[in-house]
């Protein structure tokens, strides 16, 4: 079968042909519907020499997966042939606290396991066919289209954590600004008005992101630049920002969130461009929070899919097929996509 895969580190990923895989004891192997191709698959292919991560190439990516079970190894119970997927995508050791607790997106044993999951280290699902080591990884679609649901367990899962940690703050009254509209940013728009009463606010350079923002449920509209931060306190009142979630993470984004995060506030920070913020007493409002965040639980994974189920969240999706995956990713590099690219293998 065809695979996309990273065959080495600083390189485009390539179309190969390998064997098709079977399952082993406990595990399940999954015919893929959709594989979402993600920003930080760019980042595995050109910005990582060997020795900075856990694992080396050659490995399939696709990290955001979804199908129809087509085969169980021996011992599987729970899961039937046929039945639709969607598959949780950090593989955590499933013996930690953390894991215990549906969190192995924060393993305690990482370290030891020197993988992350299908598409990072492991094989992942941009090819037809896809071993997934546990059930426990696997969560019922019902009615979902794979192609709709396999952004979600990543692009709609990261959001969501993010925004769901601070719910507390997002009281009547309240404003919470989303900087970046792309793949993430408009599923994160869509939790907040679902999720909170909260004047939501988007930041995008682009007018096409600022136009889904709004379609979406934003209620301001922000262009990026040096009066962004006045048209936010504008819209806030001059009170700034409860929530701020960064889904770009460059140096201008978080200046610009640290320059709007009202006192108690929360800036949070889900894109990896590479940006760093400067924390001093005076450099940020008294009692921000700044936090990182990465992926999300599996119990938060169900709760996404029941807002998927109930029509309350919708990814907008661009498929391609396996064949012109690289081309989604150039899409991608060229900022040319509106929403989320999807290989349909």
């Amino acid at each position: 079968m065809d695979a996309l895969q990273l065959t080495a580190w600083k390189h485009d990923a390539e179309l190969r042909e390998v064997a098709e895989p079977e399952p082993g004891p406990g595990q399940v192997l999954v015919r893929i519907g959709g594989a979402g191709a993600c920003h930080s698959d760019l980042h595995l292919m050109h910005d990582f020499d060997a020795g900075m991560l856990p694992f080396d190439p050659p490995f399939t990516l696709g990290h955001e997966n979804a199908g129809w079970v087509e085969a169980l190894g021996a011992g599987v119970e729970g899961v039937e042939v046929g039945e639709p997927v969607a598959v949780y995508g950090p593989w955590g050791c499933g013996r930690c606290r953390r894991c215990l607790m549906g969190m192995e997106n924060y393993c305690e044993r990482q370290g030891e396991i020197a993988t992350m999951g299908g598409g990072l280290g492991r094989d992942g699902g941009m090819a037809p066919l896809m071993v997934v080591p546990s059930p426990r990884f696997l969560v019922p679609l019902g009615d979902l289209d794979p192609v709709q649901a396999a952004p979600l367990t990543d692009a709609g899962l990261t959001p969501y954590h993010a925004v769901k940690r601070s719910l507390g703050l997002l009281v009547p009254g309240s404003t919470a600004v989303v900087i970046g509209v792309g793949g993430l940013g408009h599923m994160g728009v869509q939790f907040l008005r679902e999720l909170s009463p909260a004047t939501i606010v988007a930041v995008d350079q682009r007018a096409e992101a600022l136009t889904l923002a709004a379609e979406v449920g934003a209620h301001h509209t922000v262009t990026m630049g040096e009066q962004a931060a006045a048209e936010i306190r504008d819209a806030t009142g001059g009170r700034g920002a409860d929530v701020v979630v960064d889904f770009v993470g460059a140096d201008a984004t978080l200046a610009l969130g640290a320059a709007v995060a009202r006192p108690l506030g929360h800036l949070t920070l889900v894109g990896i461009a590479g940006g760093t913020l400067p924390v001093s007493f005076f450099g940020i409002a008294y009692e921000v929070s700044v936090a990182t965040t990465y992926w999300g639980s599996l119990p938060e994974l169900v709760e996404v899919l029941a807002l998927a189920s109930a029509g309350r969240l919708h990814a907008r999706v661009e498929t391609f097929p396996l064949a012109r995956a690289n081309e989604a990713y150039a899409a991608m590099r060229a900022g040319a996509l509106r929403g989320r690219a999807v290989v349909v293998p």
